[in-house]
């Protein structure tokens, strides 16, 4: 990997941003593997550490590709160890986000990738974020951003993420729905091309609380909301209220574009269970388009890089790519 401070490109091909995440995660395995295979795809950006990229590919018994390397040098190579948790790591990793972001801004990438985080150890570096998608709200001033998960076979917008299942229901508003549906079916004309998004919303009550009997949320919020938009976009076709079970199978048969989810879980198991190494999670409501894998850092296999799949970092990759150019036909 070579050193520009400034890459610049005079390819056509898009400009892809990757950080490699907490340096002791999988980041930095998954990073040399997936370059490897996509390397005539893209014109690439890496955001990271040459010491701990090095280490890696040593341990890989890979050569690294010649793409750009922003080396940012924040890793003490003396006490490094891949699978360590701890502070230094957490700050290194958000010093590659915020590098990625000023790349951005200067306009010398185009889309970004994010390796995982450890919302632990950037918590311990001070930083109080639940993750990425947090971290990019505050540092875009984007107030109402949308995490979509998709794999092969679904998509999915959550109107809450990384909080308490106990307050899902506090947290679950009309507001948030309405903006996390309006934000969802934007995404999906602009990065999808999709026209007219089929959308369901899943309840948040077993059986969507079978008419009030399990829970009041779906009367209170999700129905009022789901007509007040069907008015709006009579164009559009916003699914009634549904179980999650039915929303998702209905999903999965192709009935709908979207699912919108209530809580995480929802999500991530249908997700991992239909197609887990295709999985991605896609930021709605961003000035650019970024995505990253869909899992951790995995610090228990990190020390044993050859054990760390690339799989979800290829179609995260894939579909940055993929989103960019559809952004710039839509």
């Amino acid at each position: 990997m070579s050193l520009k401070n400034n890459p610049t490109s005079k390819s056509s091909k898009i400009r892809v941003g990757l950080t490699i995440g907490d340096p002791a995660g999988i980041g930095p395995a998954i990073t040399l593997q997936a370059l490897k295979i996509l390397k005539d795809k893209a014109d690439f950006t890496v955001i990271g550490s040459r010491f701990v990229l090095a280490k890696a590919a040593k341990i890989l018994k890979i050569v690294p590709m010649p793409v750009e390397l922003i080396d940012l040098n924040n890793v003490q190579e003396k006490n490094f160890k891949f699978g360590s948790l701890n502070a230094q790591n957490g700050a290194a990793c958000l010093e590659y986000l915020d590098t990625a972001l000023e790349l951005l801004k200067k306009n010398k990438i185009d889309c970004l990738v994010t390796c995982p985080i450890s919302k632990k150890a950037i918590n311990l570096a001070g930083a109080k974020f639940s993750g990425h998608t947090e971290y990019l709200a505050r540092a875009t001033g984007v107030k109402d951003l949308v995490m979509m998960l998709i794999n092969d076979k679904l998509k999915f917008s959550l109107v809450t993420r990384h909080i308490r299942l106990r307050d899902v229901s506090r947290m679950l508003t009309r507001k948030k729905l309405e903006n996390n549906i309006l934000n969802t079916i934007k995404g999906l004309q602009s990065l999808f091309l999709i026209k007219k998004p089929r959308l369901v919303v899943c309840g948040v009550n077993p059986h969507a609380s079978d008419n009030g009997v399990m829970g009041t949320e779906e009367q209170k919020i999700i129905i009022p909301v789901i007509k007040s938009l069907n008015k709006k976009l009579n164009r559009l076709a916003i699914g009634g209220v549904c179980g999650a079970d039915v929303a998702i199978s209905q999903a999965a048969k192709g009935k709908f574009d979207c699912v919108i989810a209530a809580y995480h879980d929802q999500a991530l198991i249908a997700l991992k269970l239909t197609a887990f190494d295709s999985g991605v999670n896609l930021t709605l409501g961003l000035p650019f388009v970024r995505t990253s894998p869909l899992h951790g850092v995995a610090f228990d296999i990190a020390g044993k890089p050859a054990l760390a799949n690339p799989r979800s970092l290829i179609a995260a990759i894939k579909l940055a790519i993929k989103c960019t150019l559809n952004q710039r036909k839509a």
